[in-house]
């Protein structure tokens, strides 16, 4: 009951959810938090017409960066830190 609360209050900041055109495009803060969400927006697109892990109507080059930054340091960072971590317990 909660998770369906929470996927109701935020359909609208999924990516392909009607919220942007091409008269207001997405920007790289809505690219940042597409990045973000983008593991939840592919579950979701399943089961949900229109959601895409990537909007569309964005601004091109911005909404790229702000992208790619969110998914590398959202995923990259953690696994980064994971590898350090085992790394620094083997030397012990």
């Amino acid at each position: 009951m909660f998770c369906a609360a929470i996927l109701a209050t935020f359909s609208g900041c999924f990516p392909g959810g009607s919220t942007y055109s091409p008269q207001e495009p997405a920007g790289f803060f809505s690219g940042g938090w597409h990045g973000w969400i983008a593991p939840l927006s592919l579950i979701v697109g399943i089961f949900k017409d229109g959601i895409r892990i990537y909007e569309p109507n964005n601004t091109g080059w911005w909404y790229d960066l702000g992208f790619y930054v969110a998914v590398i340091a959202g995923f990259g960072g953690i696994a980064l830190f994971r590898k350090g971590r085992k790394h620094q317990s083997s030397h012990k």
